[in-house]
């Protein structure tokens, strides 16, 4: 971990639509349809923008574009700062998290030769090769990964703590579209500073929230990521669900494929699971409890629910590829309801999974499915952003 040579603070307001809120391609479209050209979601998604999809360019084509955007964000809403780290509390409904802003090298390895940076969920590659091209095209990290320590996290939650409290006023106090509270300050060199860097990295950091964002950084080539380095104190673990559309099955059809595979399937009333070993199918005949069924001999424990849904439910008795189009995660927060979704074959709710659990696949060397934990809160994006190229 080290300081960031050069970076941006925003001077009030993180400029357009809150861009944490937007979980697949589509909705960022539909966000972008309503607003000005010049917004921090334009830059990171150029090829999205009404004015690239009318002329038809493609992501390399619309590159250039969003330099030109992110320069005139940067004068506009952002004051430029040298050599700090930022000290970082986010508060919300959904958790509290008190930690350190700072450039992390993604390819860090220890001096047992394993990875310092450990990532916790498998990563779809189309979305890492997107993410790689725009981090290397506009030279600027403007979101930040979550990464929690294995270990310590108690005391270097303790002394971002007391660091922020001795630095008065944060430079930025911001709240987001959901109502957490997002307070950031600016740490310059000294005994304070090398203190803080230190116990961040003192332990290998399980990657909770930006998978895809530390491989494409890494894919990228930069030397650095900004990421928040935190141990809480109160990290939650949301639900994240999939939505199921395309197969041209309805919900009896569905329930037959299931049952053909073996798999419970009881009819319900809507809602979600609290408790990891079954799914709730919402569909256009009825809502159904699927039952999953016990791990088999030899099968590494804890296992993951949505590691047998990819397998079990979609692969094997729908010939579905758990990666492709028709699948798509959807984090409990933006649920929106248990009512079917017009176009949407199935909602597949499941429950959160245990950070217990977490910790175990991460001590055995496994890895999470893709898109199985929703962590919050996160740092928002835009409140600081990082030259990475100068």
């Amino acid at each position: 971990m080290r300081a960031l040579p050069t970076a941006w603070v925003v001077r009030g307001e993180v400029p357009g639509p809150d861009v944490d809120e937007f979980a697949n391609p589509e909705q960022v479209r539909v966000a972008l349809a309503g607003a000005g050209p010049d917004t921090l979601l334009a830059a990171q998604h150029p090829h999205r923008t009404p004015a690239a999809i009318a002329a038809g360019l493609g992501l390399a084509e619309s590159l250039p574009h969003a330099r030109e955007v992110l320069a005139r964000l940067r004068a506009a809403h952002y004051r430029r700062v040298t050599d700090v780290v930022a000290p970082y509390i986010v508060d919300g409904t959904d958790g509290t998290a008190a930690g350190l802003l700072a450039l992390v090298d993604p390819e860090a390895v220890g001096g047992d030769g394993v990875a310092q940076v450990r990532h916790s969920e498998e990563v779809y590659p189309e979305v890492v090769a997107e993410r790689s091209a725009v981090l290397a095209g506009l030279g600027y990290s403007t979101s930040a990964a979550l990464l929690v320590p294995v270990r310590g996290g108690e005391e270097l939650t303790a002394a971002v703590e007391q660091v922020a409290r001795g630095l008065g006023d944060p430079a930025v106090r911001s709240v987001d579209s959901a109502g957490r509270r997002h307070l950031l300050w600016l740490l310059g060199p000294g005994p304070q500073r090398d203190g803080l860097l230190a116990r961040a990295g003192a332990q290998p950091l399980l990657v909770a929230d930006g998978n895809h964002r530390v491989a494409a950084s890494a894919a990228a080539g930069l030397g650095g990521m900004l990421a928040m380095v935190t141990g809480g104190p109160a990290l939650q673990i949301g639900a994240i669900h999939r939505v199921l559309s395309g197969t041209g099955r309805g919900g009896s059809e569905l329930v037959a494929a299931w049952r053909s595979v073996g798999l419970a399937v009881a009819e319900t009333t809507p809602h979600e699971p609290s408790h990891p070993g079954t799914v709730v199918a919402v569909t256009d005949q009825g809502t159904y409890t699927i039952t999953l069924p016990p791990p088999g001999a030899g099968e590494p424990v804890p296992r993951i629910d949505h590691a047998v849904v990819e397998r079990l439910l979609l692969a094997e008795a729908l010939g579905v590829d758990p990666a492709g189009p028709s699948v798509r995660a959807l984090p409990a927060p933006q649920l929106g309801g248990l009512a079917l979704p017009a176009g949407v074959d199935a909602l597949l709710l499941l429950a959160p999974v245990p950070y217990e659990d977490v910790l175990s696949v991460h001590a055995q060397s496994r890895t999470m499915p893709r898109k199985s934990t929703y962590f919050t809160p996160k740092p928002r994006s835009g409140l600081l952003l990082a030259d990475l190229a100068g």
